[in-house]
């Protein structure tokens, strides 16, 4: 479903990701973690098609993003760790806007479910600055998922959400990957990434440190046996901030 080979990005002299490789298939939750700099969110804006690499190959559902971008990018959505929203429409009015782009026919019946689901609905007449901070992230994950794409990139999805918030959009993320999308989710919130990834890519100065089941890398290190990903994670960065 996701097909990344050698990717790298640079920026005139700083390399901010160097020939990064992996694979995400459908129905499996990546959770892509690293210190601060380390290329989470230059990786993510590279799988969506904002930011070209310098180098390297990104393929989403068959296609290559370089060479067939809008119908890679039909098939993704990417919700970043700072919604962006539009100050003048509403909570619905982001909506029908979507479906317009992704010409979605059948938005009338999706929207209010997306709604319900993000415990929306009762918002929907409100503008972007009438909203709190988790409303605002909950409904920018709702214009992502409304085309319902078949690749989800999630940048620190949690962020200002409440307990109960956090349950419902973990539960959203979950039922996703559940009926067959390919997930990468980053976040610094290691215990998340524990408890809903199915494999981990652990990065550091752009470079890939760590991939694959947590099982599997602590197997290859004798050392880390019996540890959380938390300690894991300490351990194989250390010296990468």
């Amino acid at each position: 479903m996701i097909h990344v080979e050698g990717l790298t990005k640079s920026y005139k002299d700083l390399v901010a990701v160097r020939d990064l490789s992996f694979d995400v298939a459908p129905g499996e939750v990546l959770g892509l973690v690293g210190p601060n700099g380390a290329g989470k969110t230059t990786t993510l804006r590279c799988l969506a098609g904002i930011l070209p690499p310098s180098s390297g190959t990104i393929t989403i559902t068959g296609h290559d993003l370089h060479q067939n971008p809008v119908a890679a990018k039909r098939q993704l959505a990417f919700v970043p760790d700072e919604p962006q929203l539009f100050e003048y429409l509403t909570v619905e009015e982001h909506l029908q806007f979507v479906a317009r782009i992704y010409q979605v026919t059948d938005a009338t019946s999706r929207a209010p479910k997306l709604l319900n689901e993000l415990e929306l609905t009762e918002h929907r007449q409100k503008l972007p600055g009438e909203l709190s901070r988790g409303m605002r992230q909950k409904l920018a994950i709702a214009c992502g998922l409304l085309h319902e794409p078949r690749v989800l990139l999630f940048d620190e999805p949690l962020t200002g959400l409440d307990p109960v918030g956090i349950r419902r959009t973990k539960d959203t993320i979950l039922r996703r990957a559940r009926e067959g999308a390919a997930v990468v989710l980053s976040s610094h919130l290691l215990h998340l990434v524990e408890e809903l990834c199915t494999g981990v890519l652990i990065i550091g100065r752009g470079r890939r440190l760590a991939y694959g089941p947590l099982a599997s890398i602590v197997a290859e290190r004798p050392e880390l046996k019996g540890l959380a990903l938390e300690d894991v994670f300490l351990a194989i960065t250390s010296g990468q901030s």
